[in-house]
């Protein structure tokens, strides 16, 4: 009798023991339900992901100065950029590799194994008072001027288009040890049309006579315009290195055209030589005639636009 007790006493143990097993197992298994552990073990077993930037063949890819030492600005932003306009062309280059420099805010694009970085400052006042916008909206909708400085920013709230002229500064800076020489600066009009029937609005009132910083000047509606240096003023080549910057101011007109314009700079270094490419943030720079709109001045103190009894010759 005692060693069917004994087995019998066994046997209990054993089943005892099993049912605390799958008990201790069912605490720790995750829950069936739909934001249950199944999901977590799924999240947990799920491969990590995530974004970054590819290069292609160990080059970056070409963009603006937001530009240069431009660098909206503008691209010399790069591109800004820019658009990217002609723009995500990255300018072609010939025993040397090209670059893209657009506007909108100091910045330098550096592509390609380009030597030189090009900062743009897309709109350049000679004066507080002497940039002129289109904006095809009424004075009740239009903000209150901007400075130099908030220029980019007011033109693209707006969709502003420099009145008349613009004026934009190059700083060419070089990115090593070795000397650069900017060989010539061309313009290229992307697009030409009939002028913009905006109204033209007036970023001061006022202010005395502008002063004369444009060492380069543009005919926007010549049939082939080109960059053409001032009298008095030194014209191309110049020579750059990372310790010795240029700064090139150029005034681009037109009185009878709405023109979309951007440029290019010839570099070369050794037996190596390029071209930059340089824009407004990655679009063209735009320039539109303003003879015969209708135009307002924003006084100092005043609170709206004024419509501006235009004189002849004022403008």
């Amino acid at each position: 009798m005692r060693p069917r007790r004994r087995r019998t006493a066994l046997i209990a143990s054993g089943a005892a023991a099993a049912v605390l097993g799958a008990v201790a197992l069912a605490a720790h298994l995750p829950s069936s339900g739909g934001d249950g552990g199944d999901r977590r073990v799924a999240e947990a077993a799920a491969p990590a992901t995530g974004t970054g930037t590819g290069r292609a063949n160990g080059r970056s890819p070409s963009a603006s100065a937001s530009p240069s030492p431009s660098r909206s600005g503008r691209t010399g932003t790069p591109s800004a950029p820019a658009p990217q306009s002609p723009a995500h062309g990255g300018g072609g280059a010939a025993h040397g590799g090209g670059g893209t420099a657009r506007g909108g805010g100091l910045a330098a694009e550096r592509t390609g194994g380009v030597p030189i970085a090009v900062a743009v400052r897309p709109y350049v006042y000679s004066s507080p008072c002497s940039q002129h916008f289109l904006v095809d909206s009424e004075p009740e909708q239009v903000g209150p001027p901007a400075g130099e400085q908030d220029a980019p920013r007011w033109a693209a709230a707006y969709g502003a288009v420099s009145s008349g002229e613009r004026r934009v500064a190059l700083t060419v800076q070089g990115t090593g040890k070795e000397t650069v020489v900017l060989e010539a600066l061309h313009v290229r009009v992307v697009a030409k049309g009939a002028p913009l029937a905006w109204n033209d609005y007036s970023m001061g009132v006022g202010c005395g006579g502008d002063v004369d910083t444009s060492a380069f000047d543009i005919d926007l509606d010549s049939g082939s315009p080109t960059v053409t240096v001032k009298k008095g003023r030194r014209d191309f080549p110049y020579k750059v290195s990372e310790s010795d910057p240029e700064v090139f101011y150029l005034t681009a007109r037109t009185k009878a055209h709405d023109v979309r314009w951007d440029l290019t700079l010839d570099w070369s270094s050794g037996n190596r030589r390029g071209t930059v490419h340089i824009d407004d943030g990655g679009v063209p720079f735009r320039t539109s005639a303003d003879v015969g709109r209708p135009g307002y001045d924003y006084p100092l103190g005043g609170g709206e636009w004024i419509r501006r009894e235009e004189q002849p010759g004022t403008r």
